[in-house]
């Protein structure tokens, strides 16, 4: 399990962008929330290091980003691959979508999150044996 360092500075930002989070946010949270993946829990709006990043999976080391019009921008753009970059190299895997994919597309945004779990699972079988333990 990795350890990432949390920064208890952003804890106020954190829960200010999970009380206005965008619409694709909810619409992806009311998928992920309450373990209903695979029995994965999942964080929303989670400090880690110096970044807030829209979901979070502890046991599968995965980053979930939505990017809207904003991420668009030449700035926010570098910004987002910089962020990303760093938190890569703390050993965590990024899966990003579109905003309006997930407003118009969720069947294949969760497809594709099965699909990345379901991989992590082969490819890591003791991933699988701590879930199972834990939800025995």
């Amino acid at each position: 399990m990795l350890f990432l360092p949390y920064n208890k500075n952003l804890r106020d930002l954190s829960r200010e962008l999970r009380n206005n989070s965008t619409l694709a946010e909810v619409l992806l949270w009311n998928k992920l929330k309450s373990a209903q993946l695979y029995d994965y829990t999942f964080n929303r709006q989670k400090p880690l290091d110096n970044y807030i990043v829209d979901f979070y999976c502890k046991a599968l080391n995965l980053v979930i980003e939505i990017d809207g019009n904003s991420h668009q921008m030449p700035d926010a753009y570098l910004n987002d691959a910089t962020r990303q970059k760093i938190l890569e190299q703390m050993g965590l895997n990024f899966l990003r979508f579109d905003d309006g994919d997930v407003k118009k597309n969720m069947e294949h945004v969760i497809r594709v999150i099965e699909n990345y779990v379901l991989d992590v699972e082969e490819k890591n079988p003791e991933v699988k044996e701590k879930k199972k333990r834990k939800n025995n």
